[in-house]
């Protein structure tokens, strides 16, 4: 894994020449990590930045979180964007709409889940249980260190019968467990179906997709990713499946104001071909 500001005037080209889709996912890759999700606001200049992006003829859009989709989409609060929630399980944006179809039940054994979660983690500080709908977190980042096997032993008890007749997928995060319905589909499936939609990415210039995301869960995009597009880690390099890392939530910043730069000066450059050919 490369850092890439380094290998900046090699990828500058693509960038530059291609029609951009952007993926990115909003914790610690938009917005700062925080001890709660409601903490984690994305500041001014990011959501200035995603806007003027977001009216480039050369870019694309979508924000893919592992946030409910209603919470993903107010926390961003722009319009004429993808918003990706629940890993992909949901998506909505202009000219496009699509829910996943979870196995019958599902609702019904997560809602019992729930209740025993509530029950066994209790007596526990700082675990928040988090139910979005189609999926419930168990966040444990302000737990006592000592405290954190209680938490994971909590969860697994509670879905261990149901994990093994198959009725639910599990998932990890940072400081984070996720109980999922058990269908084949993740943030790698949603980002290909994206870019399968003519209506995301129509024809015209070549089309470029980058991933950008800081968690386990981006993996499976990543890999979708792989020798097709760009695909960039956020934080210290190490274990990942992506080309390419960013230091942090500053550094994302960074590479959105060179590719906002990119695009405005492409735009330029074709006003000044339309006035010649005039």
């Amino acid at each position: 894994m490369r850092y890439l500001f380094n290998d900046w005037s090699k990828l500058r080209g693509g960038l530059e020449n291609s029609r951009v889709v952007l993926f990115l996912d909003y914790d610690g890759t938009l917005a700062p990590i925080a001890d709660t999700p409601d903490k984690a606001v994305i500041s001014k200049e990011a959501k200035g930045l995603l806007r003027e992006l977001s009216k480039k003829r050369g870019c694309r859009l979508a924000v893919i979180s592992g946030r409910s989709l209603k919470d993903i989409k107010g926390v961003v609060g722009l319009k004429d964007i993808i918003y990706s929630g629940n890993h992909g399980l949901e998506i909505d944006g202009p000219e496009l709409k699509f829910k996943s179809v979870v196995p019958s039940g599902f609702k019904e054994t997560a809602g019992k889940i729930k209740l025993d979660l509530l029950k066994r983690l209790a007596g526990i500080k700082g675990v928040i249980l988090e139910d979005k709908g189609y999926t419930l977190s168990v966040h444990y980042r302000l737990v006592k260190k000592e405290d954190i096997h209680l938490v994971k032993a909590a969860f697994h008890g509670a879905v261990i019968r149901y994990l093994a007749g198959k009725r639910v997928k599990l998932s990890y995060g940072k400081m984070v467990l996720e109980l999922k319905p058990p269908v084949e589909w993740d943030k790698g499936k949603s980002v290909m179906w994206l870019l399968t939609r003519r209506e995301f990415a129509p024809g015209g210039d070549p089309v470029l997709p980058v991933y950008i995301g800081d968690d386990v869960t981006d993996e499976d995009a990543f890999s979708s990713l792989r020798k097709k597009g760009l695909t960039v880690f956020v934080g210290k390099p190490g274990k990942s499946g992506a080309e390419y890392y960013l230091k942090g939530h500053r550094d994302v910043l960074k590479f959105l104001r060179m590719v906002n730069d990119l695009k405005r000066e492409r735009g330029h450059g074709g006003d000044r071909e339309r006035k010649r050919a005039l």
